[in-house]
């Protein structure tokens, strides 16, 4: 077993993650692609009009740079490397914090960097603390990286800091859930194939869209996704989108669905974007990808 730890308790705020944080920051250039100006209607707004193909697309319109923290400079968390749009014209940025799953690294979930902050965000996907990290720990987690990002990254003048998501794999989706669980002004989570002993989560209020694998051995939909989804008040804005035919580990690779969606809730719920709402409203059908898809977001 790696590096154990003392677990942070599951109610500590992000606010005690705050003092002694240094960032190592080395800019590296990612993805070609002028940066567009913001629409004058919603001052969140980033990009051109969306299209299904814009949406699709392995990269967006955002040129993106990255930024490296390591794990001798991140207090409550493992380090992990910043994605982030390069322009400096567009206004600030919302921002994600992306947390692995059990025995995992920040490298199973890094194709979501350059994907979502080339369509304007600022991504961080990172390390926990110890590969062996329960769920109410990685909650904990991602709230610290989320207060080092905003507060002592190298790019926090680049973020919104009142416009925050998080993101997670198996039991890092169990901690996404634990994460808006004790900070409901998270704008938007998304738990992706996750796995938590809770079963029950009456108490969130933060938009919510949970990735379940129809195939999933690991964290079966039917033990983890569906009562995640269904024990979420109806009064919350939520989605419960089914991977047809695939594994507990589909989120570990590049996958169109899970980029499509993600990035549509993201853009609605963190940016307020409605130009966004024709991806998710009305609620898809099944098809090739999709083996069931549920909300209550449309209402």
């Amino acid at each position: 077993m790696s590096n154990t730890s003392t677990q942070p308790s599951r109610r500590r705020t992000a606010q005690g993650f705050r003092a002694s944080l240094a960032a190592a920051a080395v800019a590296v250039p990612l993805v070609v692609g002028a940066a567009p100006a913001h629409a004058a209607g919603n001052p969140y707004e980033r990009g051109p009009a969306p299209t299904t193909s814009s949406i699709e697309a392995t990269r967006g319109s955002f040129a993106v740079s990255t930024t490296s923290v390591s794990n001798l400079a991140a207090t409550g968390f493992g380090g992990g490397t910043i994605y982030y749009p390069t322009t400096t014209s567009a206004g600030t940025f919302g921002a994600v914090v992306i947390a692995p799953g059990y025995t995992a690294s920040q490298s199973s979930m890094s194709w979501y960097g350059p994907r979502l902050a080339s369509q304007g965000f600022v991504v961080f996907t990172i390390d926990t603390d110890s590969r062996y990290d329960q769920p109410a720990s990685r909650g904990d987690q991602i709230q610290a990286a989320l207060t080092y990002l905003t507060s002592r990254s190298s790019v926090r003048a680049r973020i919104d800091a009142s416009r925050l998501a998080v993101m997670g794999h198996s039991m890092g989706g169990g901690g996404t859930l634990e994460a808006v669980k004790d900070n409901p002004a998270i704008k938007a989570a998304i738990p992706l194939t996750p796995w938590n002993l809770d079963k029950t989560w009456p108490e969130i209020s933060t938009p919510t869209l949970i990735i379940g694998a129809q195939n999933d051995s690991t964290a079966p939909v039917a033990s983890h996704s569906e009562p995640f989804y269904g024990s979420i008040p109806t009064a919350t804005d939520k989605a419960y989108l089914e991977l047809r035919g695939a594994s507990h580990f589909a989120p570990n690779s590049s996958n169109t669905t899970i980029a499509k969606y993600s990035i549509s809730w993201l853009k609605r719920y963190v940016d307020d974007d409605t130009r966004y709402t024709q991806f998710l409203c009305p609620a898809p059908g099944t098809s090739i990808a999709i083996s069931e898809y549920r909300s209550t977001n449309c209402s």
